[in-house]
């Protein structure tokens, strides 16, 4: 059925077709009307799940916890202020090994308040042990949620997994959207099998105390699995082809980038902008390319180092400002690429945040940057001089 959707009513309707068994969620603007769409079906009685209403964000995804722990298929949703809220039981659900899928829609943190898209909410949630999927479309937003119960899930995995989307651009934006049949979406994702499913006939403990001699073992398995789903992502991507069609170009999707002297890197709706810009550029005469960081954690290092093996100057847009030399994403893609025996440039960029557009001629100005410089940089991109701290 081909219809047209919100990105959050796309993270509603997926739940639903990946029949989710317990829902818990808290509202906050841009998140809600994903929890509203999943609470409307299960009242109705078109999604036969458990939808518990709760104080807080951190109750919700302890909610999930204890659901995941038994067996049962979950999801949430949040944003923002609502994730950091979250961040001591993100921990526990990838070190307790719990597949929950949670929609994420990318909104500024405060101070100063903010509704709008920034990628910082889930950019500083990076080593807390989840899958971070960022969606550039409603399209890509279904599919991916379907796709990360999948990874999730699987036996190699079972560590949770965010689907993030940008506020607005795609949350309250319609899209044309092929949604599949349930018949299709269960014969790709078939029933949760929990190996270690807590059950009263069986009595055991879960996330008890472990000696100093058993913890660091369990350390290293919780990072094997996000290995495990470096490699699991391929499996799960070409599974879903086969069955629907699409493809969405794995963890790093490149364009135009064979031939290319620059390449940006950047995710979200931004890669829309950017794969529109170096059509022009190329146009113009300029070789230029885009890779789109579809997926942030596990990160796509053997990707990006094929990437420099042919690339020689590398720009990265960061919609997230991290404490350190350049964006979180400028500094892995940097380490991935670089070492003493050389590599390409690599130049950063941090724009975007709080909601600023991304406009061409913004894109346009940083391959132009690229193109132009020979030493490794950090840039704020779009800065009024005049708002300089203090006033």
């Amino acid at each position: 059925m081909r219809t047209t959707l919100t990105g959050n009513h796309a993270q509603s309707l997926a739940a639903k077709l990946a029949r989710v068994q317990v829902v818990s969620a808290y509202p906050i603007t841009p998140q809600t009307t994903i929890v509203e769409q999943i609470a409307e079906f299960v009242a109705s009685g078109e999604m036969p799940a458990e939808f518990l209403e709760v104080e807080s964000e951190h109750s919700a995804l302890q909610a999930c916890i204890s659901a995941a722990a038994v067996g049962a298929r979950t999801y949430t949703a949040t944003s923002s202020q609502g994730l950091l809220l979250m961040h001591e039981l993100l921990h526990w659900a990838s070190g307790l090994r719990m597949p929950i899928v949670m929609g994420v829609v990318n909104r500024a943190v405060a101070p100063p308040w903010s509704i709008y898209a920034d990628h910082t909410d889930a950019v500083a949630q990076r080593d807390t042990g989840w899958i971070q999927y960022y969606c550039e479309s409603n399209q890509e937003v279904l599919d991916t949620v379907l796709q990360a119960y999948r990874l999730a899930e699987d036996p190699r995995v079972l560590l949770p997994a965010m689907v993030c989307e940008d506020a607005f651009f795609l949350s309250h934006t319609f899209e044309p959207v092929d949604v599949p049949s349930q018949e299709e979406v269960d014969a790709f994702l078939p029933p949760l099998t929990l190996p270690y499913a807590l059950d009263p006939d069986r009595p055991a403990r879960l996330g008890s105390y472990m000696p100093p001699d058993s913890y660091m073992e369990h350390r290293r398995n919780v990072a094997q699995g996000m290995e495990a789903a470096a490699e699991a992502i391929g499996d799960v991507e070409r599974a879903f082809f086969e069955r629907f069609g699409r493809d969405h170009g794995g963890p790093l999707p490149l364009f135009a980038c064979k031939d290319a002297d620059a390449v940006l890197v950047t995710s979200g709706t931004a890669a829309s902008t950017a794969r529109a810009v170096v059509r022009a550029m190329r146009a113009d005469g300029l070789k230029v390319g885009l890779a789109k960081l579809r997926v942030f954690r596990p990160w796509p290092v053997e990707a990006l180092r094929e990437l420099a093996q042919r690339v020689p100057r590398i720009a990265v847009l960061d919609r997230s400002f991290t404490f350190g030399f350049g964006g979180a994403v400028f500094q892995e893609v940097r380490n991935a690429v670089q070492s003493p025996k050389g590599g390409p440039l690599v130049r950063g960029y941090v724009a975007g945040l709080g909601g600023r557009d991304l406009v061409p001629e913004t894109i346009r100005g940083i391959l132009e940057d690229v193109l132009a410089h020979d030493e490794p940089d950090v840039s704020w991109v779009g800065i009024k001089e005049a708002s300089a701290w203090p006033a």
